[in-house]
């Protein structure tokens, strides 16, 4: 067992090697895409592919049994103007494995990969299992995890990979973005004008920074809402009819996202549009089984404050993965190598502990 989890491990770290050095920004990922479909045709195991999405299925698939899903992602940001090295030369330096796309999230995504083929084989699992490496995770796009959930059977639970330090985040705050507008009267710079829509913005940059949803998760927090841009007139001398604000709001297990459109669109002091409403918040509850396992092996629950797949997901899902979500999207991004070989080993642990349990029969 421990030779062949050693050798899972060393092959994985190669594998995000490779995917480091495969350009695959969202919506350009058939480069990774096929050397995710090279781990399971060198290993014998049977795949599918659905646009740049790969995935497979255990060995002893049972349609009668509940399933776990097992998913992350191998699309990545584009790397930042301050980076000072190649982001697609990984290079391993005082144990750290650099490169773009190696804490976020690849180094969760073979972890689950080589974690998915060590139980491929086995027998007795109380759940069938599904991996799927999606695209499209970071733009939030079409064609990524959300498509697939036509296709696959029904999801039961998911462990979504993301870097978490291999802690459990049992859940997740959903993502409401609002386009508002703030109104006024246009005219020339030089004459009165009490109602300039630059300085209308003062009273309701202010109601934003002052307001609060009275519903507080235990686990999340507070609904989180920040204006994050603004953007209005066009010369030194025209007071223009309108300043146009960009709000993104992170909403707690409590709310909805439509509870958050409703509430936000009859107390606001502007007009308010929503562009979307499907980016919901998600969660696992902590007595759940696969938490259960994940505590048993001294691993801390927790509320995550970023977006991840989980958004896709409408099962309990948990997030969990190496990495540290402080270095996502950095320059010069990295993993520790001893984040991958850990994590591999506490998925294997996890599982064990999850697929061999005696579950009652209701």
């Amino acid at each position: 067992m421990k030779q062949e989890i050693s050798s899972l491990t060393k092959d994985a770290i190669e594998l995000l090697k490779k995917l480091i050095a495969t350009p695959s920004f969202s919506s350009e990922e058939n480069h990774t895409a096929l050397l995710l479909e090279g781990w399971f045709i060198e290993r014998g195991i049977p795949h599918k592919r659905q646009e740049n999405n790969v995935y497979a299925f255990n060995k002893f698939f049972d349609k009668n049994k509940p399933t776990l899903l097992l998913n992350s992602h191998h699309d990545t940001v584009r790397p930042n103007t301050a980076y000072t090295r190649n982001p697609f030369q990984p290079s391993v330096e005082d144990g750290k494995l650099f490169g773009l796309g190696s804490n976020d999230a690849g180094g969760a995504l073979v972890s689950l990969i080589a974690t998915f083929t060590y139980f491929y084989e086995k027998e007795g699992l109380s759940h069938n299992l599904i991996m799927v490496a999606s695209a499209e995770e970071e733009s939030s796009g079409p064609n990524g995890l959300n498509s697939m959930l036509e296709i696959l059977p029904p999801i039961d639970v998911a462990i979504v990979g993301e870097p978490t330090l291999m802690q459990l985040a049992i859940a997740e705050k959903g993502l409401v973005v609002f386009d508002a507008e703030v109104s006024g009267t246009p005219s020339h710079a030089a004459h009165p004008n009490t109602d300039n829509a630059l300085y209308n913005c003062i009273e309701v940059l202010e109601w934003f920074r002052d307001f609060k949803f009275p519903k507080v998760s235990e686990v999340l927090g507070e609904v989180k809402l920040t204006v994050t841009q603004i953007q209005g007139g066009s010369q030194h001398n025209v007071v223009p009819a309108g300043v146009n604000l960009v709000i993104d709001v992170r909403v707690n297990d409590r709310y909805t996202n439509q509870e958050v459109v409703e509430i936000l669109q009859e107390q606001a002091p502007c007009k308010l549009k929503p562009r979307s409403l499907h980016l919901n918040s998600s969660s696992i509850p902590k007595d759940h089984l696969l938490v259960q396992s994940g505590i048993a092996l001294g691993r801390e629950t927790y509320g995550s404050p970023t977006l991840s797949d989980q958004a896709a997901l409408s099962c309990p899902s948990l997030k969990m993965g190496p990495g540290d979500s402080r270095r996502s999207h950095s320059a010069d991004e990295y993993i520790f190598v001893s984040e991958i070989e850990e994590g591999i080993s506490l998925y294997i642990k996890l599982l064990h502990g999850f697929l061999f349990a005696k579950i009652p029969k209701p």
